[in-house]
């Protein structure tokens, strides 16, 4: 097709589609009927002349065109309204979204959340996502920046190291294990462990350590989350391996595993993304905010 004809307001519509990814809720931000957002879908499909979102079970999916013009609509949205505030000398008022998951909320970007909603509210918008779910934002411009603890590195995106941390056994302070300073896996021989879901990271490279360490253990419980296994840890469940930003709670202490790799944490987002001023600072806050301890083992 030459030259094709792009309705602004079907991107405009498409980009709020494809955060929510469900026509009742897109709609509603928009404020008209279902109807018309899905003439308006159709249309930049057919302008485009590729598929943008298809149905998988019960729920709605982008492909990967979608992705891609979901990521040309948010972009171009945003140059508009950076555009439109500077042509009328008012502030930007579109807030910053930061993709993240329990750890990194908790242990690593804390102040950084504070600081920037305190200097200007509604300037930063958090984001609660899993590793697959933080990439996919950063990758369609749903989130400008992501941090996470990655195991294998996307290609299209840029990833910083910014933090690293030991692994660490939790433990009640009262556990025989908790005499040392530090341990080996083997230590662990025969621990009721509390583990994520066989599906995670975590618990997958977990378990392929332990086993080739030549080290029986048995599932305490199953956990979702750092929240619910500090929860079930407290409680005396189990035995819990994290990373070592995590302060363990009263009552339970932490030890290095000295044998399993570090935990990076990395900030993720798009190429050229810094190129925003307004996520450069936020990209600068996010590394600055991190130990200086962290900050060397992340840059070994």
């Amino acid at each position: 097709m030459a030259n094709p004809r792009v309705s602004s307001d079907a991107l405009a519509a498409f980009a709020v589609f494809a955060d929510h990814l469900n026509m009742t809720r897109a709609a509603r931000e928009l404020h008209i009927s279902q109807p018309s957002l899905h003439s308006k879908l159709a249309t930049l499909a057919r302008e485009l002349g590729r598929p943008l979102y298809l149905r998988a079970g019960n729920r709605l999916q982008l492909t990967a065109d979608g992705e891609r013009v979901a990521r040309f609509a948010r972009d171009h949205q945003e140059r508009l309204e950076l555009f439109l505030a500077d042509l009328r000398g008012v502030p930007v008022t579109r807030p910053l979204v930061i993709a993240s998951g329990h750890t990194a909320y908790l242990y690593l970007l804390g102040d950084v959340i504070r600081g920037m909603l305190s200097d200007r509210p509604g300037s930063l918008r958090p984001l609660h996502t899993n590793r697959q779910e933080m990439q996919a934002a950063v990758r369609t411009g749903q989130a400008h920046l992501g941090v996470f603890s990655l195991h294998v590195l996307p290609a299209d995106l840029v990833t910083v190291p910014i933090a690293g941390y030991p692994q660490m056994l939790l433990m009640p302070a009262e556990h025989p294990l908790a005499s040392r300073r530090s341990l080996r896996l083997r230590d662990l021989a025969g621990a009721e462990l509390i583990v994520p879901p066989p599906v995670r990271p975590h618990r997958i490279n977990l378990e392929r350590a332990l086993t080739d360490a030549g080290v029986g253990w048995t599932i305490a419980v199953e956990a979702e989350g750092l929240p619910m296994t500090l929860d079930f840890a407290s409680l005396g469940v189990g035995l819990a391996v994290v990373a070592g930003c995590v302060e363990p709670p009263p009552g339970l202490v932490a030890r290095p595993i000295t044998d399993l790799p570090r935990v990076t944490f990395h900030a993720i987002h798009r190429p050229g993304a810094l190129d925003d001023p307004r996520v450069a600072e936020l990209f600068t806050r996010v590394r600055e905010a991190v130990p200086a301890p962290a900050r060397r083992r992340a840059a070994r």
